[in-house]
């Protein structure tokens, strides 16, 4: 993690001082203007999977703001995307404990697992998209218990319910092709959730795996139309990072894709089922706020998102030759024309 990597026009630093060097720059712009300097600059350590996640991040910004707390002015934020490998994560939330940050910022729930057993003082608010109970984050949503709390946006549980609403917007549907990471937990819960789902629809589920970035590039070029009826992404950060390269194959051999993002939706996935992650980050906001106040993690309840919304990319649809049922289609939240 020694250098800089840049994300389109997203640069995350990597460097070991990180807040030192922010903390240089806020100086001097006080210095220069003659303002005085703030009382207390706050220091949060955010963790992001992937692309995807930098949407929770704007929401989070936006959120704060009308709160009190502007970037650059009331607090630094440092991000660090560990792009899907846990290691990485684990090295950079240790790394934000050793910078003394006021708290870390889990985008994600494999973010969560990371910062958690990578440190062991530091406040987290986390934007889990798995049951935080069931993966032992915190001991009840009422009463976290613990130095972690935050947002809880239904993804892997929406996993069944994508796979229905595929099901009606490709009425032939009968095999679905499904990539993930054995050793993710999340990937683990949600593969299991589609296996029992595609079980109970009478669909043939094949089941991919993968252990490293290339395999999974590898087996994504190597996706045949005949090889299903369509393409279904789990809860996997690796898969989607990879979301680009899918949706050229799959809309290349005519495959129509469901993805729980809504932003790979918008950039040329046929379908989505999910949550607004900016709307996700807007929310946890509050929770950054009353933590850096001074409240204990351990009296914030978990708060679950609730609005869940269908996106169809018809520009997609008719790029695969599909036809979408109109009465699927008049249920859309969204649609991509």
């Amino acid at each position: 993690m020694g250098n800089s990597k840049s994300f389109g026009t997203r640069k995350i630093p990597m460097r070991k001082n990180i807040f030192g060097l922010l903390a240089a720059v806020l100086l001097l712009a006080t210095a220069s203007t003659g303002a005085a300097q703030p009382a207390k600059v706050f220091k949060i350590g955010a963790l992001v999977p992937g692309n995807a996640w930098y949407e929770i991040i704007d929401g989070l910004k936006s959120g704060l703001k009308p709160l009190g707390l502007e970037e650059g002015k009331q607090f630094m934020l440092a991000v660090q995307d560990w792009q899907g490998d846990a290691k990485l994560a684990q090295a950079a939330a240790s790394k934000f404990e050793q910078d003394n940050v006021d708290l870390i910022y889990a985008s994600s729930t494999g973010s969560a697992i990371a910062a958690r057993r990578a440190t062991t003082n530091i406040p987290l608010i986390f934007c889990a998209g798995t049951d935080p109970v069931g993966l032992g984050l915190v001991d009840s949503f009422a009463a976290p218990g613990g130095r972690l709390t935050g947002v809880y946006y239904r993804d892997a549980d929406l996993t069944a319910k994508r796979l229905e609403i595929l099901k009606e917007l490709v009425p032939k549907l009968r095999r679905v092709v499904t990539f993930y990471n054995p050793r993710t937990a999340v990937a683990v819960e949600s593969s299991k959730l589609l296996r029992e789902a595609a079980a109970q629809m009478g669909l043939r589920l094949i089941e991919r795996y993968y252990s490293s970035t290339e395999e999974l590039q590898a087996a994504i070029h190597a996706l045949k139309a005949g090889d299903a009826d369509a393409f279904f992404a789990v809860a996997d950060p690796g898969v989607d990072n990879q979301s680009r390269l899918i949706i050229d194959i799959a809309n290349r051999q005519r495959l129509p894709t469901s993805f729980p993002r809504q932003s790979i939706v918008i950039s040329g996935g046929f379908s989505s089922y999910s949550v607004s992650f900016h709307e996700v980050g807007r929310l946890s906001a509050k929770y950054v706020q009353r933590i850096l106040n001074g409240v204990k993690p351990k009296d914030l309840p978990v708060e679950g998102v609730d609005k869940i919304e269908l996106f169809v990319n018809l520009k997609t649809a008719k790029q695969i030759g599909l036809t979408v049922p109109p009465n699927v289609l008049a249920r859309a939240d969204r649609v991509i024309r």
